[in-house]
């Protein structure tokens, strides 16, 4: 079949769908169009052995065949040629419906219950009885299977091969999601950022290409399998004799069956493809036990793995399960570099994967000693790059991944390219195999002004990539060149642009060091300071009571401590007040004293809050000193700052991956780098300050914005002027011709 033959069954199909107007809106026709077509395939494949299915059904009953060696026997002659199970046993078919009118709902129900196990659950996560029953109540039902029987689309296999129909199929998925846009972002990814994806993925795997070879390739987030196909289809073009073999798992129904109704059109595998939530999240099989942890291929590794994860979803419903893991398994399970924000589980998508990853190759003397190794191409919104302060969940996850030198690239898409929503993306290139001159480094591509106008927006999406805006950047990211340009539009032409940069893994990461300051202060003994005792718990709880049994031992303890706060009042208005103390421990020595005078013994807690209630800071005030005689850090005048990683430091650095490392274990270059970082940026200007070490911790962002920033000078004053002028003229005018 050639493109206009293709073209012209897709308009011929998308005909039949807008007879459903009225009952439907157009959004909602891929309810009842896609499960049509689907079924209409499967009814035109199985036509030729019906018969015989039929009569082998009865023969082997009667010999008390049944269950799935009934079934394994009537799908060997069900089809010819096919490899997958399917076959029909209700004696039904499209012209047998039309042949009942009156009866056409109840009988094609029963056609659908008649087929092969896997190929009925497909009808049944499509919920095609409720649109059947809608169908048949709107007087629609009978005029769509009629058109479908028309000759003008014939989806039987001598006019369509299961390729052919295979494109088709997603051809008009594509066009259905397009049309309900309001919803389709969710499980539905452009084409042409799946074509991207799938090139970059290829891009310098060489391996791909030999005669006779076995690859795996998994989607976690399969939706209706676009990333699957257009991998297949990428791999079979470049290398006819690959083995290629698809996983995925989804938990949205409808996209499920999709992708279960595409794979078994095209007749490949449908068993691989998971019902469920992904990274141990909902298991959507198993509603009476809730939210259980769900990994629909277990100890599975990939070679290849694509996902788009929906953007910025809370995982509270999980977090219980997610936590599980976390704590019990650590590393040894999908979640031990850390769990991000509980508003945004993007990352745990991506740990999940890396946790699917093959042993990385090891080579000896061109000989490969280890595993094939394992390439991931993700699709995230912007917040996994830098949400997330030192020390928490993203964080740590960055740099887990940047670390074991497993990030390769990410790529800034432009914005408007999603369905429901306008926000920039950006595709993570991860793996475990990088080639030599891509080791310990991550190459950052700006992407954002490859793109051209939509003639016609969907939805959000108004911007597209064409065929040479992907071919740009698969190329710029084939060549993995620093400071390299591109050609991009700006100011309505093209110019070139540095759209690539190449850093080292290090560059991504930094120290977060607490700067501290030493406490300051004065003490006087005037009447407004002595009343801010009065505020000081402290001081507070001297005039309460823990006794409850008794009334009077209560009321006796109560008495007792105001007595006291009475007393301790007495003692400070003796000290003079007009003094000004700029020493602590000077103060603490008249204090003390006029205390012992008065025969009042206080515990630390309350002289400590005497101590707070008559002290203001002071910077001409002595340095206050710990019982160790190190100055006291002043929480008032702490501070943090940002310093880079040192030059040579090696990664990975000697440190747990958790929120309580302190530079206590971080190596002496690592302190030394932190203490000239001190010496050079902070002393010059508060000399007094020190690093508290033990609060210093390792961060990791990528701010690929930053990189990328080309500084606009702010336009000519008489430019603008004269743009105003010649606006003031134009109103004048238009006012002119109202009057």
């Amino acid at each position: 079949m050639d493109n206009n033959e293709h073209q012209n069954l897709v308009g011929f199909i998308w005909n039949i769908a807008n007879k459903l107007r009225g009952p439907y809106r157009p959004p909602q026709y891929r309810r009842v169009m896609l499960p049509l077509i689907v079924l209409r395939r499967f009814d035109l494949v199985l036509a030729e052995n019906k018969q015989k299915v039929l009569d082998e059904k009865t023969r082997l009953e009667q010999k008390g065949v049944t269950g799935p060696a009934l079934e394994k026997a009537l799908s060997r002659i069900a089809a010819n040629d096919r490899k997958q199970e399917l076959f029909n046993t209700s004696g039904f078919t499209f012209e047998k419906l039309l042949g009942d009118a009156p009866n056409i709902a109840g009988n094609l129900i029963a056609y659908i219950q008649g087929f092969s196990s896997r190929a009925r659950d497909i009808f049944d996560k499509f919920e095609f009885e409720i649109e059947i029953a809608k169908l048949d109540e709107a007087n629609r039902l009978f005029l769509i299977i009629k058109e479908f029987c028309s000759p003008d689309i014939d989806l039987s296999p001598k006019r369509l091969s299961n390729l052919q129909m295979g494109y088709l199929f997603e051809e008009l998925v594509r066009k259905f999601n397009e049309q309900a846009n309001e919803e389709a972002g969710d499980h539905f990814t452009p084409r042409e950022v799946i074509r991207l994806m799938v090139q970059l993925l290829f891009t310098g795997e060489d391996e791909v290409f030999k005669p006779g070879v076995y690859r795996s390739v998994y989607d976690p987030t399969a939706g209706t399998g676009g990333m699957l196909s257009e991998s297949e289809k990428y791999m079979t073009e470049k290398n006819p004799d690959a083995h290629i073999e698809l996983f995925g798992q989804e938990y949205n129904p409808e996209s499920y069956a999709i992708c279960c109704a595409d794979l078994l059109i095209k007749d490949e595998p449908i068993t691989n493809l998971i019902y469920g939530d992904t990274p141990g999240i909902k298991d959507a099989k198993n509603k009476t036990n809730g939210f259980v942890p769900c990994d629909g291929h277990p100890a599975k590794k990939f070679h290849y793995m694509l996902a788009n994860p929906p953007f910025g979803v809370e995982w509270k419903p999980e977090e219980a399960y997610v936590r599980q893991e976390y704590d019990g398994q650590g590393f040894l399970g999908r979640f031990g570099a850390g769990l991000p924000r509980i508003n945004d589980g993007s990352l745990l998508f991506l740990q999940h994967m890396i946790s699917k990853m093959h042993q990385p190759p090891k080579w000896l003397d061109g000989e490969n000693l280890g595993g094939d190794g394992s390439k991931i191409a993700i699709v995230f919104n912007g917040s996994p790059l830098f949400t997330g302060d030192v020390g928490s969940g993203e964080s740590n996850i960055r740099r887990w991944i940047i670390e074991n030198d497993w990030l390769d690239a990410v790529i800034a898409l432009p914005d408007q390219m999603f369905y429901n929503t306008g926000i920039y993306t950006y595709i993570w290139i991860v793996t475990n195999k990088k080639t030599a001159h891509r080791r310990g480094k991550v190459q950052l591509i700006d992407g954002t002004r490859h793109f051209k106008k939509m003639d016609k927006s969907l939805g959000n999406k108004r911007n597209e990539l064409s065929d040479a805006h992907i071919r740009e950047l698969v190329r710029l990211y084939a060549e993995h060149q620093h400071d390299a340009n591109s050609q991009v539009m700006a100011e309505g032409k093209l110019q070139p642009r540095i759209c690539s940069k190449v850093f080292d893994n290090r560059e991504f990461g930094f120290l977060k060091i607490t700067v501290e300051r030493p406490l300051r202060l004065n003490f006087q003994a005037s009447p407004e300071r002595i009343a801010r005792l009065k505020q000081q718990s402290a001081f507070i709880n001297l005039a309460t009571s823990k006794k409850r049994k008794s009334e009077a031992a209560y009321q006796e303890e109560v008495d007792a401590g105001e007595k006291l706060q009475q007393s301790i009042f007495r003692a400070l208005t003796k000290l003079d007040a007009s003094l000004v103390y700029r020493d602590r421990d000077a103060f603490e020595a008249v204090l003390d004293a006029v205390l012992k005078q008065a025969d009042i013994k206080i515990g630390a807690p309350v002289k400590k809050a005497v101590l707070a209630a008559l002290a203001e800071r002071d910077p001409t005030g002595a340095i206050c000193l710990d019982g160790k005689g190190r100055p006291e850090p002043d929480p008032e005048l702490r501070d943090t700052e940002i310093v880079p990683l040192p030059a040579d430091i090696a990664l990975p650095l000697p440190l747990e991956y958790d929120n309580e490392t302190g530079l206590d274990k971080l190596l002496g270059l690592v302190r030394q780098h932190c203490e000239d970082y001190l010496e050079a940026e902070v002393l010059p200007h508060v000399p007094d300050a020190w690093i508290a070490h033990d609060k210093t911790k390792v961060g990791y962002e990528i701010p690929l914005t930053r990189h990328f920033y080309v500084y606009q000078p702010p336009r000519p004053l008489e430019e603008i002027a004269g743009e105003i002028s010649l606006l003031e003229k134009e109103i004048v005018a238009m006012l002119g011709e109202v009057v």
